[in-house]
């Protein structure tokens, strides 16, 4: 029989578009493509598999692209967008759902103002001009590094967030029991199911075929069993080594990250009333970040600096944990006074001598092999504290904002400003002055953290 050369070509393209839309791992496509060839011989006399497995193809593609690209697109929005846009409110720039309209739908207007936001002022954009006004010309960090694909991916995840509101308890059941809407496991399923479902028909035309030869009086071979065929061996243990490659990686990279943790202490403490509707400075109670390595955990000394005064909670907020159990404000000072031993009924006097501290759970953590210091970032750096701990301002009860990877922290060394200006800790670097003054470096790109070797190996880990 002849060999049908143009449903091959349809077949082959369709095994490029998979390997294109990220459904198998980059690093195993030369040998998927090998076993493609194997496979597409051993089928190619098979009508119906042919069928079958290009839907089954198909179907893997359309489900592992909009998988791919979603997850893709959050992962990059965390490391390059969140620590100063959030979808659906304004942070320290304006929120991001319907930023395509809003420029119009070009998205090669948008793609160079998230290059360089400066360079594209220049212009003369009538947008871009009155954004850069209303935002008090806060300078937009530049993203020299990111593709246009990269953020058309973060783009596709701002559509996918759904607007606040719009999802019924039910739902929010349903989201939150299924993983926080991811499908990646669901789907993988599916494909899994009907990749075994197509191999069965095979095995099936196959027989199929040979009674079909026998009633004719073609001659026929025995068909070799399903577990004795060497290209259906093969191409099951390489889908194996890639989905175990995969998930080896997968849990390698995230060994350790606790991204979103909320403990729960042993005194329910809301950032929110505190550092929010009191305006308290994140530096009074964790006052060693200005001044050295750790940014120090409030003595109990600290808490009872207000609370010798403030025994009851008066706030019209209602205090809620993330499960939302109302919390009883005063009941909380009250287990703060068990802490320091001290009983306002007894005595106004509070001695600090019967205090004990308070057990609370870390929520930040990094490795032993990374060095991290509050005071160069807080003070040399000018780096906000909501940079890295998220708007814990608006927290009811502290969680942990960024993934705090290697990554996360080397695309904020590339990407971030240092201000040079009126900062006496980068005085020694003159010659960087010196270019700036001069017109050798772009003074509206500026001095990254990664020009002064902030992405140098012994920076973090020594």
């Amino acid at each position: 029989m002849k060999r049908n050369a143009s449903k091959e070509k349809i077949f082959f393209n369709m095994l490029r578009i998979c390997e294109d839309r990220g459904l198998f791992l980059q690093p195993f496509r030369k040998f998927f493509h090998i076993n493609a060839q194997l496979f597409v011989y051993m089928i190619q006399h098979r009508r119906i598999a042919k069928t079958l497995v290009s839907l089954v193809l198909v179907i893997s593609c359309s489900f592992s692209n909009k998988i791919y690209s979603q997850a893709n697109g959050q992962a990059l929005f965390s490391q390059n967008c969140a620590s100063c846009h959030a979808v659906d409110k304004d942070l320290t720039g304006p929120a991001l759902r319907g930023v395509e309209e809003r420029w119009g739908g070009d998205k090669k207007k948008l793609h160079a103002w998230i290059h360089n936001s400066q360079a594209f002022l220049k212009t003369g954009d009538k947008y871009a001009n009155e954004l850069y006004l209303k935002w008090n010309k806060t300078q937009m960090n530049a993203f020299p590094s990111l593709a246009d694909a990269e953020i058309d991916a973060i783009l596709t995840y701002i559509k996918s967030v759904p607007a606040p509101g719009a999802a019924t308890d039910g739902d929010a059941t349903a989201t939150s029991t299924s993983g926080g809407g991811d499908n990646t496991l669901l789907y993988g399923i599916l494909t899994l199911i009907l990749a075994i479902v197509a191999l069965i028909l095979l095995q099936v035309n196959s027989n199929l075929k040979k009674l079909s030869d026998e009633k004719e009086g073609n001659p026929s071979f025995e068909p070799v069993p399903f577990w004795r065929n060497k290209a259906y061996i093969a191409l099951i243990a390489i889908l194996l080594f890639c989905i175990g490659g995969y998930l080896t990686v997968k849990g390698g990279i995230g060994l350790g990250r606790s991204q979103g943790y909320i403990p729960e202490q042993p005194i329910y403490y809301s950032h929110k009333v505190h550092a929010g509707t009191n305006q308290i400075s994140c530096l009074y109670c964790h006052g060693g970040a200005q001044d050295g390595k750790h940014a120090n955990i409030p003595s109990v000394n600290i808490c009872m600096n207000c609370h010798m005064t403030i025994n009851e909670y008066t706030g019209k907020d209602k205090l809620v944990k993330e499960d939302g159990t109302e919390v009883d404000g005063t009941a909380e000072i009250q287990k703060l006074y068990k802490f320091a031993g001290f009983n306002p009924a007894v005595s106004k006097v509070w001695d600090p001598n019967k205090a004990k501290p308070v057990e609370w759970v870390k929520v930040h953590s990094l490795p032993d092999h990374v060095y991290f210091n509050h005071s160069q970032h807080v003070t040399a750096g000018k780096v906000q504290c909501q940079t890295c701990h998220g708007e814990v301002q608006k927290m009811d009860v502290a969680k942990q904002y960024a993934d705090l990877s290697m990554g996360w922290c080397v695309n904020c060394h590339r990407t971030t400003q240092v201000q040079f200006k009126d900062n006496g800790f980068y005085s020694i670097y003159q010659k960087f002055h010196d270019d700036l003054k001069n017109g050798r470096i772009d003074s509206t790109r500026g001095i990254t953290v990664e020009k002064i070797g902030g992405t140098e190996c012994q920076k973090c880990h020594y």
